[in-house]
Parts: C-alpha cells; structure tokens; sequence
C-alpha cells in the first residue's frame, strides 16, 4: 500500500515573502527608581519558606525515628500439603489426626511377625477370624503369643439385605474367653441407611448379652465386586459415613467400645474419617510399616499370617493403642 498521497511528490514549495528591510532599534529612556517602603505582606513568602523547611524538617525526624523502614514485600503463598495415594493426589483432611507412629518401631521377631516398640511398651498381637478359619484350638493360639481376638459375630446379605450369626462365632467367642484372651468382634455390614446399620448394632448387642467382652465392636463395611448385584452399589460417601457412626453410636450407648474397619482405598476415597474420629479406627494394610496418612489404633497387617492351633492362613494385627 502507498503511504502517501499522490499529489505529495508534486507539490511545490510555497515561495516566501521577502524579508522586512530592518528598523532602529528603540532605546527607552531610562527612569528613576524611587526606593519602597517594605511592608508585612512583601516578608509573606519569607514566612512560608520557613514553615515548609520546619515541617520537611519534622517529616524526615519521624520517618528517621519510627517506622521509617520500608515494609518488606509480601511473602509469596505457600505451596499446598499433598501426598499421594497411587497414582492420586490428596490433600489432608484439614483437622484430621495424622499417623503418629515411628516407623523405626516397627521390626520382625523371631516368628517373623510384624511388632511395635516404643519407650519400652510393646503392642499387643491379636488375629482376626471367621468361620472361615474352620474349627479353632484356641488353648494353641494363646500359647502361640497371641494376646487378643476379633471374630466375627454376624453379617448382612448384600442381595436380600438379611442379617446372620457367623455359624461359628459362639464356638470362638466362648473358646477365646476360656484361653484367656482379649476378645472384640466385628459385624459384615451393607447397610444402606442409618436405620439399618443401627438395626445391624442391634443385633450385635443382642447376640452379646450375658458375656464380657474388652475389645472393640467393629463395623465392618465393604464393597461388593460389580456385577454381584449388591443392594450397596451406588452408595454414597456420605450416606457410607453417616451408616458408620450411626452403628458406633449404638454401640457406644450399649456401654461398648466401638471401631470402624477400611482399608486405606475406604479411608482416603470413601469415608470421612474427621466423623468417625472419636471411635477406634482399624487399618488394613498389609505391609512391614504402615503409610496411611491418618492416625488409626488397630492395624491389620498381612491376611496370611499363621499361628498354632489354626490351620492354613490367618489375618495378624497389633493393637498400637
């Protein structure tokens, strides 16, 4: 594109005028200065100079003598706290106890069992069963290092919705006790409302009366594989949490000690945990020391442990409490 007009190159420079021819300069003639008299108005800008000198003055005395300091720039915002899960990124739960066991406490003993020492206190070692552990010699087992049992008491169906007794739990509750262990049991739940997981507390209750028990009431929720057709299948986070602690609550009012029992994808994905924080929480994770985030009491470690007096695999736990 041209930039110019087209006519720009063919104008012609306009002529000038000619110059004026010159003039003699005029020479004024001088006049006589007659001296005034000052007066209190000539002596005002006097008056101002000095006023803003003495206030300049005072300004720079208090910047010099308090907070004169320029404020140091604002520090930059700090990173959130993350840690990961997987191939996830969580971040806290804000208010949530964090783990606070010293994983240099952890060891093997001579069995190979997983143990915890802290200032000179051992955790105790416990196993969990069910009637899928067969007929248990339980004299063995106390005399195998085991200090405490949870069995399983019952279970919900996750078609019907029925609720069952574990058609071996009177038999291991009525054994543990008579071999001197410390006895907690826990309850297969797919409640999916708070009226049915206090009705499945109920139930335990029931099935309690007349014996004493020192452990935990552990409520036992899990998903079901998909396909299976469980009533539990779309269960919300939320609905999940409310069922847990409407169970502990009753059981917490039967004058018993409740717990919740997850593993860590229940407990970072599904659960709420800061709501069930006042009751003992479970953790299953099987490994040499446990990573989960979150501060837990009891810790089911490996799902093949073996002690005396029950054949083929058993879960072990410790009780950090």
């Amino acid at each position: 594109m041209n930039e110019y007009p087209s006519e720009w190159e063919n104008r012609k420079e306009p002529k000038l005028p000619p110059e004026p021819a010159p003039q003699p300069e005029y020479q004024p003639r001088p006049r006589r200065q007659t001296p005034r008299r000052q007066g209190w108005t000539d002596k005002l800008p006097l008056v101002f100079s000095a006023a803003a000198m003495v206030l300049a003055g005072a300004a720079l005395f208090v910047v010099l003598r308090g907070g004169g300091e320029p404020e140091p720039p604002p520090a930059p915002p700090e990173e959130p706290i993350t840690f990961q899960f997987g191939d996830r990124t969580l971040t806290p739960l804000e208010g949530m106890p964090l783990n606070p066991y010293d994983r240099s406490g952890f060891s093997f003993d001579e069995r190979g069992r997983t143990v915890y020492e802290k200032d000179g206190r051992r955790a105790k070692t416990g196993i969990d069963v069910s009637i899928y552990q067969g007929d248990i010699d339980w004299q063995a087992v106390a005399a195998d290092s085991i200090d405490f049992a949870i069995l399983r008491l019952g279970y919900r169906g996750y078609t019907e919705g029925g609720l069952f007794l574990d058609q071996n739990f009177e038999r291991n509750l009525q054994g543990a006790l008579d071999a001197g262990l410390d006895v907690g049991v826990y309850f297969f739940s797919q409640a999916v409302t708070t009226q049915e997981a206090e009705a499945e507390a109920a139930y335990v209750i029931n099935a309690l009366e007349g014996y004493e028990i020192s452990y935990p009431v552990a409520f036992d929720w899990e998903p079901i594989a998909p396909g299976s057709g469980a009533r539990t299948d779309g269960l919300d986070n939320q609905a999940l949490t409310q069922c847990a602690a409407a169970f502990c609550e009753k059981i917490k009012e039967a004058g018993l000690s409740p717990a919740v029992y997850f593993n860590q994808s229940l407990g970072y994905l599904r659960y709420d945990l800061r709501e069930l924080a006042d009751y003992d929480l479970w953790l299953a994770e099987y490994d040499s020391k446990p990573d989960f985030y979150y501060h837990f009491d009891l810790w089911q470690y490996t799902h093949i442990g073996r002690v005396a007096g029950i054949e083929g695999d058993v879960d072990l736990d410790l009780d950090l409490r």
